[in-house]
């Protein structure tokens, strides 16, 4: 049984990486899919467990290649899925959690439309400035880009199966878990996962 792809997204600052780590520490049936980025790292994050960091030249040759599940330039850097970290996974039945932005999620959407899409809204624009302040990892000159950025990031709510608000953490971690915890009890996925059951619950006699 193929597992499910869940695509996650947010405008930066907006805590999605603390809520999807917070419900990976929950939930041992769903793993996280590590992206490629051009970008340096920041303090704190390690290669092969934050994200692959390689040098731009190189995600090029990748994309040249046709070695992404998807890709965009954010923020001035690449950022993308390896192919060879998602399918592998979802062929073994496992579920596969994607941290990516709105132009992934389209990308992604188009070549497997029954992914379930969730994207994380801040509570205000004020909050979200007060969190990207409180980092302390990115110049004035970087906030002032994401918070321009933040604006038309989140114009793309619409094209996602659901929306949560992270206002109270707890309760964001809540949301993420019952998404994936309903979109498992789904009909098609149940049938699948309980044929043998269905088949001699119906059978005659």
């Amino acid at each position: 049984m193929r597992g499910t792809l869940f695509i996650v997204a947010a405008p930066s600052g907006a805590g999605k990486s603390s809520i999807v780590n917070a419900c990976l520490a929950r939930d041992p049936n769903i793993c996280l899919s590590i992206s490629f980025t051009s970008r340096a790292p920041r303090p704190g994050e390690r290669h092969a467990e934050h994200y692959h960091f390689i040098a731009a030249d190189e995600f090029k040759a990748m994309i040249a290649a046709g070695d992404f599940f998807e890709y965009a330039q954010v923020h001035g850097d690449w950022k993308g899925t390896a192919k060879q970290s998602v399918e592998p996974q979802l062929a073994s039945g496992r579920d596969v959690l994607l941290e990516i932005d709105w132009q992934g999620a389209q990308q992604v959407k188009s070549q497997v439309p029954d992914a379930v899409s969730v994207f994380i809204l801040p509570p205000s624009r004020a909050a979200l400035e007060e969190r990207m302040r409180k980092r302390g990892q990115d110049s004035e000159e970087v906030i002032a880009r994401r918070m321009a950025n933040a604006r038309e990031e989140m114009s793309h709510h619409a094209e996602f199966d659901y929306l949560i608000v992270n206002e109270v953490f707890d309760t964001a971690v809540e949301e993420m878990c019952a998404i994936f915890t309903a979109s498992r009890l789904r009909r098609t996925q149940q049938l699948r996962r309980h044929a043998g059951l269905l088949q001699a619950l119906l059978a005659d006699g």
